[in-house]
């Protein structure tokens, strides 16, 4: 049942998987989380895993970065190898100024400055949303006195990028002032696939750095091992 860019066999990913944008980043969290991790696919090095927390079935893989990417492997996932949910386990930069480097968001929606959801309805501005369960799973997980969180735990909605050096001038206080939280670049994506084939999907992000503020921001290497906080919630989401 292989597709171009996923070499597995029916029933090798659980019903729910967690994608960070990087395959190396996704062995950690499989590592992190599963005694029982096997590999199931590495085409063109994109990393998938499959084992179990606390019992129940969990699936950890890449996703590249950028929207285009993301549609690529959430499309096979959902269509061809029976995933039901996608959580996406990543890191976004700051807008708000109530958002801090380390806190985390869950994305109950994605603007878009992409043309990747533009065609779906012809003469309609699909709203790319999150999934009302997940993100209620992951909110209810993050109030939690059982596990306080490293940093604040913010729900609302970012946007989705297509570049990541390119900004318009003036964009982003715009945007921090209508209320986004943080920006990413696979989100609006993800939950435009997620909305095509039934699916259920949800970003929750870690914030690594901030466009406003830059006198926080994370290391390289902190981007791919500081993910606790977002990764709890996203188990929850996950198996919710």
């Amino acid at each position: 049942m292989a597709t171009p860019h996923i070499a597995a066999e029916p029933g090798d990913f659980a019903p729910a998987v967690l994608m960070p944008g990087d395959p190396k980043r996704a062995q950690r969290i499989a590592e992190a989380l599963m005694d029982d991790a096997r590999l199931v696919t590495d085409v063109r090095g994109m990393l998938g895993f499959t084992g179990t927390v606390d019992g129940k079935p969990l699936s950890v893989m890449g996703s590249g970065m950028g929207q285009p990417s993301f549609t690529i492997y959430a499309t096979e996932l959902l269509s061809q190898f029976g995933v039901e949910r996608i959580i996406r386990v990543g890191t976004a930069g700051g807008i708000a100024p109530r958002v801090r480097v380390g806190d985390v968001v869950i994305a109950t929606g994605a603007h878009t400055d992409s043309a990747m959801n533009q065609l779906r309805i012809p003469g309609v501005n699909f709203s790319a949303v999150a999934d009302f369960h997940l993100a209620q799973a992951a909110w209810e997980a993050s109030r939690s006195a059982q596990a306080p969180q490293d940093g604040t735990v913010h729900a609302g909605p970012i946007i989705s990028r297509d570049h990541f050096y390119f900004t318009p001038e003036g964009q982003t206080e715009r945007l921090a002032a209508h209320g986004v939280l943080a920006v990413e670049m696979e989100a609006a994506a993800l939950y435009g696939v997620a909305a095509e084939l039934g699916a259920q999907a949800l970003a929750i992000l870690t914030i690594s750095d901030h466009l406003l503020d830059h006198s926080e921001d994370m290391s390289a290497q902190e981007r791919e091992t500081r993910f606790t906080g977002a990764l709890r919630l996203a188990v929850a989401a996950a198996h919710s």
